[in-house]
């Protein structure tokens, strides 16, 4: 069975092709989003989704969050007294989802359709391939996120001819990409993005006035403190999607702060954020040569597209109210299962094609001759200019500098600037050539680019025939198929908590949050609660301990909307 997974910046979902049409899965809370969130908890048992999420403010050192944004990087984040990898902590959150989906399906889930971001670079696909791998996935397609949305919005719209545009904007990452769709084809035009740019950044925008209006600097080393702050920012911009205005107090060791706000003022302080959206689009739509006026719908997906301030600013950058239709937090999610049915060759599917692009340029660094006959070096040589149709191989042929050289580098690089300084380094590959005049001993440089956005480079010396292929590295952030075993025997063996205590176990981490916002006697009340509730669940009866956990959640429920503390939930 083929699933299809939205692996999310603050949250997943996964989704199937089932009866003619995409599915959400629910998680064993109930809810189709999972936060992506790891944690341990104090018996040692890894905890995934919601109940992470609540020990992140209470737990900091044994929770990792927003691990999403350091994929194909040499990063680690600490959990207790071990060290886990950006593309490991995925690979739990996508073990949970498989779990998921193999309860509602009732079936063994072995490969996945993942969405990546339409700008992640070959460093950071690779590691989802290989956080799949390490999930127990066969990655069957990795499919752009705004290529997923659009096929749920074709799937919803039906088969017309329409061009679109997809603007995403997750909890990280912020993508665009304009769409073609005619007699069932679906063609992706152009695509452009930020890889750091999502709704997260928002909210760090509010948590940083705190710090202006009375926090110390020195509160940033306190990661109970940050945690803390990031979640009533994130509850405030949320008030301020909902109500317009919004309002928090926060402490620190006797230091205290006010944020007030009103949705003009969170839209200037947003300033540099919104002008940032603006280069991927203008980009794209010069890329696809199509007019803003010329695109028959804007599609939305992205929890952060919830922000009044996003929608207006779409309104206007486009000149027309953009399509809500769609679930912007689930659409990716059901592209993805869109994509599961394509490749399990469903017939209702029969007539629906899809092509995607490579949305950057690769290319490799050359040097150019002055007219003094100065040699410089660091100039770049695109081979694959972004925003070409995908699958892709395209050769360029290249010579050494001078007659006595004996072998040459080439050196691939990702990005759209002149000069290979300011474009991202992708990896290295040199070959032997024997001296002699140079333009009688070049080199092939074949650059092929694949439908999951893989690079494969092949050098090939004209004279000899001798071929070298690049496997792509990117320092301590690759992962060899050795590391990839070691790596994934040490995560078989944690223990994780089942399904069907994940629901308690977020009920006791939400209570334990709460404890440590109370004061008083509501802080004791919940401090006897949490003691009661413990008790019951070391008698292992299965009744008692769900009416007991019914009462307890009311009960929660009960003091949070009595207003002694604003809830924090991250998102």
């Amino acid at each position: 069975m083929i699933v299809g997974i939205d692996l999310g910046t603050t949250n997943s979902l996964v989704a199937v092709w089932k009866d003619g049409g995409p599915r959400l899965v629910p998680n064993a809370l109930g809810s189709f989003l999972t936060p992506s969130c790891v944690g341990i908890d104090t018996d040692g048992h890894v905890l995934v989704g919601e109940a992470a999420r609540e020990r992140l403010q209470t737990h900091p050192g044994l929770t990792a969050a927003l691990f999403k944004r350091y994929m194909g990087s040499a990063r680690v984040m600490r959990l207790g007294n071990r060290d886990f990898r950006p593309e490991e902590l995925s690979a739990l959150v996508l073990r949970s989802l498989k779990a998921d989906a193999e309860a509602f399906l009732g079936e063994e889930v072995t490969e996945a359709v993942i969405t990546v971001p339409a700008y992640f670079s070959d460093a950071q696909r690779k590691a989802t391939r290989v956080a799949g791998e390490l999930a127990g996935l066969r990655v069957e397609r990795l499919l752009n996120e705004p290529t997923a949305a659009a096929l749920a919005y074709g799937m919803h719209e039906g088969q017309r001819e329409t061009q679109f545009l997809v603007f995403d904007l997750g909890g990280g990452t912020f993508d665009v990409s304009i769409l073609e769709m005619f007699e069932g084809v679906m063609e992706v035009r152009a695509s452009a993005g930020d890889n750091m740019l999502g709704g997260e950044d928002f909210a760090s925008m509010i948590a940083e006035l705190a710090f202006a209006r009375g926090i110390p600097d020195a509160a940033r080393a306190d990661a109970s403190f940050m945690q803390r702050l990031a979640a009533r920012a994130e509850a405030a911009k949320r008030e301020l999607g909902a109500q317009g205005k919004a309002s928090f107090e926060i402490s620190w060791q006797g230091s205290q702060a006010r944020v007030e706000l009103d949705a003009e003022a969170f839209e200037k302080l947003s300033e540099p954020l919104l002008n940032r959206l603006w280069r991927p689009i203008e980009r794209a739509l010069r890329d696809a040569r199509i007019r803003a006026a010329d695109l028959d719908n804007v599609v939305l997906a992205g929890g952060a597209t919830r922000m009044p301030m996003i929608r207006s600013l779409a309104t206007r950058m486009f000149g027309r109210f953009p399509a809500v239709g769609l679930n912007p937090d689930e659409v990716v999610a059901l592209g993805a299962a869109v994509q599961a049915g394509l490749k399990m060759k469903d017939k209702a599917l029969d007539e629906t094609v899809m092509t995607d692009v490579c949305p950057y340029t690769l290319g490799t660094e050359v040097v150019r001759s002055l007219e003094q006959g100065t040699i410089v070096e660091g100039y770049y040589a695109p081979i694959i200019e972004r925003n070409t149709v995908v699958p892709v191989s395209k050769v360029q042929r290249f010579f050494p500098v001078h007659a006595q050289q004996r072998e040459i580098l080439i050196t691939v690089y990702q990005g759209e600037s002149r000069m290979v300084r300011d474009n991202i380094r992708l990896g290295e590959v040199k070959v032997a050539i024997e001296p002699g005049t140079p333009h009688a001993n070049g080199v092939d440089v074949r650059f092929t680019y694949d439908v999951n956005g893989l690079l494969e480079v092949e050098v090939s010396v004209v004279a000899t025939g001798e071929t070298r292929r690049l496997v792509i590295e990117s320092g301590q952030a690759h992962m060899s198929a050795a590391d990839i075993a070691r790596r994934l025997e040490a995560l078989s063996a944690l223990k994780i908590h089942p399904r069907d205590t994940l629901e308690n176990r977020t009920l006791l981490a939400r209570a334990e949050r709460m404890y440590e916002q109370l004061l008083g006697t509501a802080r004791d009340h919940v401090g006897q609660m949490i003691m009661r509730f413990e008790q019951v669940l070391a008698t292992q009866d299965v009744r008692l301990i769900s009416r007991d956990a019914a009462q307890f959640r009311d009960a929660l429920k009960a003091i949070e909307s009595d207003g002694y503390f604003a809830p924090d939930h991250g998102g």
